[in-house]
């Protein structure tokens, strides 16, 4: 069983294992990623049963994109850990906080999936970003993904990075859509120092040093460059927090890189809620 650390923090006990259950760019160092389908039409997961109607609660919002890059068995990569990373990390959000978020109502579980020119992901502040390394958007919705962030909008970039070192092709990808986004964004590296570690449980990187895909590192991406205004995405390079948290009731991955994984997703909710 997993159990997600207190920290001195006043919370109860959570019991992890009583958890219920434009066209694509084909980029030369994506070696290892694999492109099928129609790019102009998006994937629909088996287990996606529609959005939940907006009702003001919190809702994990799950950002897709166009095409099949990186394509597995959980299909492309923005809908890899679909869904059970994003129910099992709802009902921790529900167990440690007051929040109070959607988990399920029918057979809509989790949360919302989004385009990013819908708008409607206008209704939700934070959204959850897999695998931007096959992410190729087009100009509407670079557009929209930008009234997003100046609006008040804030994005948490995961599973992406070296893939065993073989190379860097994500962190690229991710750059240049991100300067089409934000032309100028800077991508900042966090220490162990900055707010976000420390919005809710005090964490230290040092616990997940190593992840399969390579060592992790947290980038930030600052409104008008500026450390001192408002933090407008999280990028979890050679990280991949999703994956942990869908596994955390099998005992898949090791306890202390799951717990961890779970903190640092309630820090960037109770963060970006909060600033």
């Amino acid at each position: 069983m997993n159990r997600v650390a207190r920290d001195g923090w006043r919370v109860p006990s959570v019991i992890i294992a009583a958890i219920i259950a434009t066209p694509l760019v084909v980029h030369a160092q994506r070696g290892m990623a694999r492109y099928f389908g129609d790019p102009n039409e998006y994937y629909t997961p088996p287990a996606y049963h529609g959005n939940a109607k907006y009702d003001g609660r919190f809702t994990f919002a799950r950002i897709k994109y166009r095409g099949y890059a990186h394509f597995t068995d959980e299909g492309p990569g923005w809908s890899h850990d679909y869904p059970r990373s994003d129910v099992h990390f709802m009902k921790i959000m529900r167990e440690v906080t007051g929040l109070r978020p959607f988990v399920q109502r029918g057979d809509i579980v989790g949360g919302n999936i989004f385009a990013l020119d819908d708008p409607e992901l206008m209704k939700y502040p934070i959204a959850y970003f897999s695998e931007p390394g096959g992410w190729a958007p087009n100009d509407k919705e670079v557009a929209g993904f930008r009234n997003y962030l100046l609006k008040g909008g804030f994005v948490i970039f995961d599973d992406f990075g070296e893939m065993r070192g073989f190379d860097q092709g994500d962190w690229l990808n991710t750059v240049t859509q991100m300067q089409r986004v934000l032309p100028g964004a800077q991508m900042v590296r966090l220490d162990a120092s900055h707010p976000i570690f420390h919005s809710f449980y005090d964490i230290s990187l040092d616990v997940i040093g190593r992840t399969y895909r390579g060592i992790p590192a947290y980038y930030g991406i600052y409104e008008n460059n500026d450390p001192k205004r408002r933090l407008l995405a999280i990028l979890n390079y050679n990280n991949d927090i999703g994956e942990y948290w869908e596994f955390s009731d099998e005992g898949f991955d090791p306890i202390a890189l799951t717990n961890e994984a779970y903190k640092l997703g309630v820090n960037y909710l109770m963060y970006a809620l909060t600033h």
